[in-house]
């Protein structure tokens, strides 16, 4: 019997309903994502089944997303279906288990989709575990069509957090840098893309240069870099409606632009007459403060989840290197001591790392450490990587990676890339074309 727990609106059009087949099974499949190379979960994704055809390839279209999204972050590893043995029809009363543990599925997840009356869609899932023979979760979604591919992103979100206990981050978007043209003539528009490289759409049209784009916590504006008149000055665009506006009228330059945590403020850049602080503006007010007041470079202001520090790059020392301050510009002190020079401090969600970029014996590292500098870790190393950013589990980062030309000054290239917490699953974000300067959004709402 069907128990219904709770109802949840999530979007216009997308009303999720969470439903309780059994009872939870008492020993489960769980993935430590916590430990370094993990061997990935055999999962057995089946089509989701329909009536009618359009139904039916709805379900194969839903089916294959959440295969791609659970494949890629390199904990679980869809089988091939051609080996499946037990037909989407016969699932729909009950999973013959013995035939998914021939094929060494340890999980399993079918599912079925239904067009409603009112024209509406009804998605329903279910995730097994194969061996305790017993349901883990199941979920169903009434929504419009035309969002079949959120659904799948929320159904492996789902199914992520309920095999490994971590939020997934598979229903987000990645706003970045999409550059064309050659090296002494580039175009950098911003771009947006759901975080599997769908939904690609330009933000600006590339009549001037674009740089740093950051969300704000609530996912409908960005924050980023664009040049004015040759000025480098601070931006904000609202996504939905377009609409673009500089913030201030400073008399320098402002760069490096983030927002603070609540989404109240946005962090940057100030420079004027040679010198470079960190300065925060009230986006209702628009008063601006000064935080730092130094005669070196101070740049790339990140704020802690709970805005009671900020984190930054300052050469005040000699060199680039790492910085935490309160969040009202007392108490600076240095957290980096590691050889090398660091840069673009970024604050994780969950508050217990800062992902950084690392410049050491001609190379660059994305690494992180803990807030007081103990811990570091470097992830990734290459020509040039560079830009980290969260996704908003904490347990992911993104990032641009760049390739040396070649002796006639060809074969650059710039492209995004991923790498888990614990440096496995390094993979490229596949991009049309050259790519830099990523961000991760938050969940969507």
């Amino acid at each position: 019997m069907l128990r219904i727990v709770k109802f949840c609106l999530r979007a216009p059009g997308l009303l999720l309903l969470l439903i309780t087949l059994t009872a939870p099974a008492e020993a489960e499949i769980r993935v430590d994502i916590r430990r370094g190379n993990v061997e990935p979960l055999p999962v057995a994704i089946t089509e989701f089944s329909g009536i009618t055809s359009a139904e039916a390839q709805v379900g194969r279209d839903i089916s294959n997303v959440i295969s791609n999204n659970l494949g890629r972050s390199g904990l679980f590893r869809p089988l091939d279906r051609k080996a499946f043995i037990q037909n989407a029809a016969s699932l729909l009363v009950r999973p013959r288990f013995s035939d998914w543990r021939v094929i060494n599925a340890q999980a399993l997840v079918q599912g079925n989709i239904k067009v409603q009356p009112d024209g509406r869609m009804r998605v329903e899932f279910r995730l097994w575990d194969v061996f305790a023979e017993a349901q883990m979760t199941g979920l169903a979604y009434f929504t419009e069509p035309q969002n079949w591919r959120r659904v799948a992103h929320i159904i492996s979100d789902a199914i992520y957090k309920r095999v490994t206990g971590e939020d997934g981050y598979f229903d987000t978007r990645i706003v970045f840098v999409s550059e064309s043209g050659p090296r002494d003539r580039r175009i950098k528009r911003l771009a947006i893309m759901d975080q599997d490289g769908d939904g690609f759409r330009f933000l600006t049209d590339g009549t001037a240069l674009v740089l740093t784009p950051r969300f704000s916590p609530t996912t409908q504006e960005i924050t980023y870099l664009s040049y004015f008149n040759d000025t480098p000055r601070v931006y904000l665009f609202d996504i939905e409606t377009g609409r673009e506006e500089v913030l201030g009228t400073f008399k320098g330059m402002t760069f490096a632009p983030r927002f603070s945590p609540d989404g109240k403020a946005i962090l940057m850049s100030y420079a004027r007459e040679g010198n470079s602080d960190i300065w925060r503006m009230d986006l209702q007010t628009r008063n601006v403060t000064q935080l730092t007041r130094h005669p070196a470079i101070d740049t790339s202001p990140s704020g802690s989840p709970e805005g009671d520090f900020i984190a930054f790059n300052s050469d005040r020392g000699g060199s680039p290197q790492l910085y935490v301050m309160d969040s009202n510009g007392g108490n600076v002190h240095r957290i980096s001591f590691g050889r090398g020079r660091y840069a673009t401090p970024v604050w994780s969600p969950r508050g217990d790392l800062i992902a950084f970029t690392k410049q050491l014996g001609g190379k660059f590292h994305i690494g992180v450490m803990r807030p007081d500098g103990s811990g570091e870790r470097l992830l990734s190393e290459s020509f040039l990587d560079e830009a980290p950013t969260w996704a908003p589990n904490g347990r992911v980062l993104m990032f641009f990676r760049e390739t040396p030309s070649d002796s006639k000054g060809k074969g650059a290239s710039s492209r995004l890339y991923s790498v888990d917490l614990t440096g496995y699953n390094l993979r490229e974000v596949v991009t049309s074309g050259d790519a830099s300067d990523p961000a991760w959004s938050p969940l969507n709402p």
